[in-house]
C-alpha cells in the first residue's frame, strides 16, 4: 500500500435519529481511532446531518474538495429514509442502480422467498461502486470516488472497518505524548502558546482539563508524525513545569 505523508478524512454522520437524540453516536471515536492508529489518516472534520437528499449532496461536494476521503455512516438500509447511496449517486451525477455482486450476496443470504423490495434496495448504489464486505449481516457497504459508505449500527460497522483498508492510501503514523499536570490552564496558557507557535508546522498541542484525586489538572497532549519533534516539545514542556514548579501526575 502506497504511503503519503499527510492524508486526511472527514466523517459524515447521516441520520435524523442522531440529531433527535434518540440514538447516541458511537462511530466517530471508533473510526477516528482506527484511521489514526491503523492507517495514519487524520480526521479533520465531523458533521452530523439529517436524512435529506439536498443536504447530503451539498455536504458530500463540500467535503470532497477539502479531504482525501469521506466516511459516511447511516442511511444504507432497507427503509424509505435510507437515501445515502442515492444521494451520493446524485452528487457525482452517476446512475443509481443494483450492484450485481451485492444483489447476489443479499439474495443468497435471505433466500429468494424472503428477498423483498426493501432488502433489494440495499444492493442499490452508485454505478461503479466497489463493495465493503459485511461479515455480520451480509449487506455490504460501498466505496465510490473516495467516499466510503458504512452502516450506522456500531457493531456492524466495527466488523466491516478492516475491509476498508485496501481502498485507502496510508499516511504517516501520528504519534502522541501526554503530560498530566496538577495546575489550571490559565497558569500555563501563555507559555503553551509560545511552544505551539515554535512547533506549529510539525506538532499539534492540546490542553484538556481534568479533576482527579481531589485536584484540578490539565492533560497536555502533543501529536506529530515526528517522534523527534515530540521529544523537543516534551523537553520544552518539562522546562515550563520546572519553572512554574508544577506537580506532574504519573499514571
Amino acid at each position: 500500500m502506497k504511503k503519503n505523508k499527510k492524508v486526511n478524512a472527514a466523517i459524515l454522520i447521516i441520520g435524523n435519529e442522531i440529531l433527535s437524540g434518540r440514538t447516541q453516536d458511537k462511530n466517530v471515536a471508533f473510526i477516528t481511532n482506527w484511521l489514526n492508529i491503523k492507517c495514519g489518516i487524520s480526521v479533520g472534520e465531523v458533521r452530523i446531518i439529517p436524512d435529506v437528499e439536498k443536504v447530503i449532496v451539498n455536504n458530500i461536494l463540500i467535503l470532497k474538495k477539502k479531504f482525501n476521503y469521506i466516511f459516511t455512516t447511516g442511511g444504507i438500509g432497507p427503509t424509505h429514509d435510507d437515501i445515502t447511496a442515492k444521494s451520493i449517486s446524485k452528487a457525482f451525477k452517476v446512475k443509481y442502480e443494483y450492484h450485481k455482486e451485492a444483489f447476489k450476496i443479499l439474495e443468497n443470504y435471505y433466500g429468494r422467498s424472503k428477498f423483498n423490495d426493501g432488502r433489494k434496495k440495499m444492493a442499490k448504489m452508485p454505478r461503479g461502486s466497489k463493495l465493503i464486505y459485511n461479515p455480520s449481516s451480509a449487506a455490504p457497504g460501498f466505496v465510490f470516488n473516495k467516499v466510503i459508505s458504512l452502516p450506522g449500527v456500531p457493531s456492524i460497522l466495527n466488523s466491516m472497518i478492516e475491509n476498508c483498508k485496501k481502498y485507502l492510501i496510508k499516511g504517516s503514523k501520528v504519534h502522541s505524548k501526554t503530560l498530566n499536570l496538577f495546575t489550571v490552564e490559565s497558569n500555563i496558557s501563555k507559555q503553551l502558546g509560545f511552544i505551539q507557535k515554535k512547533y506549529k508546522k510539525s506538532v499539534d498541542i492540546g490542553s484538556y482539563p481534568f479533576f482527579r484525586l481531589g485536584k484540578i489538572g490539565v492533560s497536555i497532549v502533543s501529536r506529530s508524525t515526528s517522534k523527534i519533534k515530540l521529544q523537543y516539545v516534551n523537553r520544552d514542556l518539562i522546562k515550563l513545569v520546572k519553572v512554574k514548579k508544577i506537580e506532574i501526575l504519573k499514571i
